[in-house]
């Protein structure tokens, strides 16, 4: 087995070289699907997975624009679609300096797995830019978004590929991507998701990310007859997810005790109330400023520069910040402050070598495409809303994300269950091979 899939890693990698997080995500997918597919004789033998891991398509582009100095600035831009077997592409734009293709390649093949999970009929793809809005004036970032999408728009559609938003794209810029898409085309259709309420959103948009980890942790606290309320949870990022799940933990009845940003963390031992919880999203929503102005309107809080929360003691630990950010030297603190469960936030937080520890050492440990697809759920149903010109109300999409994110945690205990031991990687990459797979099987090799 382990020859078979070396074999495979190794074809990847000479296609895709100098591409580690790429390779990261398709490593991970590999280990636990290559094992199913050789028992499997409708699968072994057709290359699903090779093909699977090559995008249909990849679009690079520049992205020319002035700035408030009347300085001509030039970014690349790129749109990666990776896989539309069982519906239209879907993944957001991310803009971050950070940007570039091995990235991107890494999370539109995650967004295949994490959509097919959803049940919803989304394909899978990612897109953005190295631009960095921070520092940017409002006129500055309309431009940019007008520039980018004056290329996006000729390869994007409402029933081919329908973006939405990620890192550094928020409400702000999916309106001034919508009103260039609008203007471009003369159409008002539902082609980006993340929309205002008002001209086309879904209720609980920005919420759904961090809701849907929130619900996903309950039930797996559940299958272990836990229960999140009163536990203590360490949450990273500031970002919508981090806001969000924090949120849903307040109340739900748990302590959230710490946030971080890219300069460090707080540490707030009395935890966060609903009070605390707004300042910190005036803080970063509206001041766009570091999560260490918390501590000057509560001072009985800490600031950590520079470091990462995984040392406090915790029951679950929800990483919701960026890539890679949980390592293993984290995992084995979290371990030894005897943390009970760990849910990917953001797209693979956690090293590959925190995984196995986590798997081995019997902490619970839920990767992102599977926990984290909250988001994109309610992005698909936002896209239903648009086929619709329906809007259904906060309580309903709330109903529909919690039986979304009940439905992918059963999926995954039905393919990840081994002997009374719950691997979620496992569950959830083989369940969101197999939808996947069946449909390019019946399309034909194409």
């Amino acid at each position: 087995m382990e020859k078979i899939i070396n074999q495979f890693l190794t074809e990847v990698n000479e296609r895709n070289k100098n591409e580690p997080e790429f390779m990261q995500a398709v490593t991970e997918v590999a280990e636990t699907v290559i094992p199913y597919i050789v028992t499997k004789d409708i699968y072994y033998g057709q290359n699903v997975l090779l093909r699977m891991a090559e995008p249909e398509r990849v679009i690079s582009f520049r992205v020319a624009w002035v700035d408030d100095n009347e300085e001509i600035q030039v970014n690349r831009g790129y749109r990666v679609q990776m896989n539309s077997a069982i519906g239209p592409y879907k993944g957001g734009l991310r803009f971050h300096p950070s940007v570039n293709l091995s990235i991107l390649k890494f999370l539109a093949f995650e967004q295949i797995f994490k959509n097919s999970l959803t049940t919803l009929p989304m394909g899978g793809g990612k897109g953005g830019a190295d631009f960095n809005p921070k520092g940017r004036s409002d006129t500055e970032i309309m431009r940019f978004c007008q520039s980018f999408m004056s290329e996006l728009f000729r390869h994007i559609g409402p029933n081919n590929d329908v973006p939405a938003g990620d890192i550094g794209v928020g409400g702000r810029e999916i309106g001034y991507l919508f009103g260039q898409y609008k203007k471009l085309r003369n159409e008002f259709s539902g082609v980006l998701t993340g929309k205002g309420v008002s001209w086309g959103g879904s209720l609980i948009r920005p919420e759904a990310t961090g809701y849907g980890v929130v619900y996903f942790t309950s039930q797996m606290l559940n299958h272990i007859n836990e229960s999140i309320e009163g536990k203590s949870i360490v949450i990273s990022g500031s970002g919508n997810v981090a806001q969000y799940a924090a949120e849903k933990c307040i109340n739900l009845g748990a302590k959230v005790l710490t946030l971080s940003d890219s300069s460090g963390y707080i540490f707030d031992k009395d935890g966060l109330n609903p009070e605390k919880l707004d300042h910190i999203m005036y803080i970063k929503n509206v001041k766009r400023e570091r999560i260490s102005e918390y501590v000057k309107k509560y001072p009985k809080a800490v600031f950590y520069s520079n470091q990462k929360p995984w040392g406090i003691k915790c029951s679950i630990a929800l990483p919701c910040a960026t890539q890679n950010e949980l390592n293993l030297a984290d995992a084995k603190k979290l371990k030894e402050n005897a943390c009970l469960c760990v849910c990917e936030g953001a797209n693979m937080p956690v090293t590959p070598e925190a995984i196995r520890f986590f798997n081995e050492s019997g902490v619970l440990f839920a990767p992102g495409k599977a926990s984290n697809a909250g988001g994109v759920a309610v992005s698909g149903l936002e896209m239903a809303q648009n086929s619709l010109r329906y809007n259904w109300t906060r309580k309903e999409v709330d109903s529909k994300l919690k039986g979304i994110m009940n439905d992918i945690h059963n999926s995954c205990l039905e393919f990840g269950t081994d002997k009374k031991n719950i691997n979620y990687v496992k569950g959830a990459n083989i369940a969101g091979f197999v939808k996947v797979a069946d449909a390019m099987l019946a399309q034909g090799v194409v």
